[in-house]
């Protein structure tokens, strides 16, 4: 990731922190549940290796394919997913972003923005707006279950409020990530 080293280091421990809790989440007792949680420990990982700054450490050529071939799988298994609930299709949209964001990468090693003078792409722009549109609706929508929470005897794989909290920086991560590429 292009930009000040510390803004690189506190999305590579927001997404790490959120991968980790995700995987947390995988012990839940109900298989929906788990199967989200899997997905999203995936793309709090990716997310948090792609953040790495890159005056720190520069990906191998060969990472970004690799990053891209992942993410694609990923997006597949979530289409494949989608035909049981719609809520799936924000998997695939962030799962083809981080795709997007391993090709933009490749095809511009080394150049910051990667845009050159055009601005934004349109692509850049249409992601940008979907997710900030989900960082404002998750935000919304995390208050009352926040609120509502009481937590006595709940499992922590099995805490809504806690896994609206992680999609959530997930999506302030993939904002942070758009615009800096």
């Amino acid at each position: 990731m292009h930009g000040p080293a510390s803004y690189g280091w506190l999305l590579v421990a927001l997404c790490a922190a959120t991968g980790t809790y995700c995987l947390l989440r995988m012990r839940s007792h109900v298989e929906e549940q788990r199967r989200a949680a899997g997905g999203e420990a995936l793309m709090g990982f990716g997310m948090a290796a792609m953040a790495v700054p890159a005056a720190v450490f520069t990906p191998p050529t060969w990472a970004w394919p690799l990053y891209a071939a992942v993410f694609g799988a990923a997006a597949l298994q979530a289409l494949w997913s989608a035909r049981a609930g719609a809520h799936h299709l924000h998997h695939l949209v962030g799962a083809s972003a981080m795709v997007y964001m391993a090709v933009a990468m490749a095809a511009s090693p080394g150049r910051h923005g990667g845009h050159g003078d055009f601005g934004i792409p349109l692509l850049t722009g249409a992601l940008l707006l979907y997710f900030t549109g989900y960082v404002l609706l998750s935000g919304v929508r995390l208050v009352p279950v926040a609120v509502a929470a009481g937590g006595g005897g709940v499992g922590w794989g099995d805490r809504p409020e806690l896994a609206r909290a992680c999609r959530l920086s997930m999506g302030i991560a993939m904002v942070a990530m758009l615009l800096a590429l």
